[in-house]
């Protein structure tokens, strides 16, 4: 693996955001990009939110007056919001954690000081892909499970599987290697990531106060910022004479 001695590779919260700074300035029009390609990718789903009311249908049958075409009218409505319904469930769980996977495979190699390769957004659909949608809904399902246990479980285990994406387009390890390596590697760096999350959360809303499109910086920056954590993280472990700074 290569590595770079460029930027600090600690994992502490003050580096891994310091590091993610740096990362950003360094790279700032390819991964700008990149969080574009991601804002437009993943921002279908919000219109395919579809609100039934109720009071629609008293009102339907209240008027109804024995046309039968009225009832097939509100059953083809009702077919075409189902088929619209199961094709964003497919979108989400079967082609959007591919290119969320690969964008964090980009974010990973700008910390390495390696030139970013868009083709990681859709790389993954031909070379790992059943290993990225397997690993996002194991990481999805135990995260669910601990959120029905009081919260705290879920908050808990969202944090010791943060590591999943990068460890999957990484290491290319199945699904089950992936959580379990990445329990082992968060061990210690717990509240360092759930403090990073948190903190990310106000920097998102810094960002959309900046006439909205401060959103993007401050999306490259907390994506920067989890790779770099990450990456100090893998050296930590795998290599710790390189864990230093330039």
């Amino acid at each position: 693996m290569e590595t770079t001695n460029d930027y600090k590779f600690f994992p502490t919260f003050g580096d891994s955001f310091g590091t993610g700074w740096r990362v950003m300035m360094n790279n700032f029009l390819r991964l700008l990009l990149v969080v574009f390609v991601l804002a437009i990718l993943t921002g279908p789903m919000n219109g395919l939110n579809f609100k039934f009311d109720g009071g629609d249908f008293n009102r339907l049958f209240r008027h109804w007056d024995g046309n039968w075409e009225q009832l097939f009218g509100l059953a083809s409505i009702g077919a075409l919001a189902v088929f619209i319904g199961l094709i964003a469930l497919a979108y989400v769980f079967l082609a959007l954690p591919v290119v969320r996977y690969g964008g964090k495979m980009i974010f990973l190699e700008a910390v390495r000081n390696v030139k970013p390769d868009f083709e990681w957004l859709i790389r993954g659909f031909w070379t790992n892909y059943l290993n990225i949608i397997l690993a996002n809904l194991l990481v999805v399902a135990l995260v669910v499970l601990g959120l029905f246990a009081l919260i705290v479980p879920g908050i808990i285990i969202a944090c010791r599987l943060a590591f999943v994406p990068y460890i999957v387009m990484d290491k290319k390890l199945d699904p089950i290697e992936s959580v379990e390596l990445s329990w082992k590697y968060t061990r210690g760096h717990g509240w360092t990531i759930f403090l990073m999350g948190f903190v990310s959360f106000f920097i998102y809303i810094f960002g959309l106060m900046l006439l909205i499109v401060g959103i993007f910086p401050a999306t490259m920056w907390v994506k920067s910022a989890f790779a770099s954590l990450y990456q100090s993280v893998l050296l930590q472990r795998e290599k710790p004479e390189e864990v230093v700074s330039a």
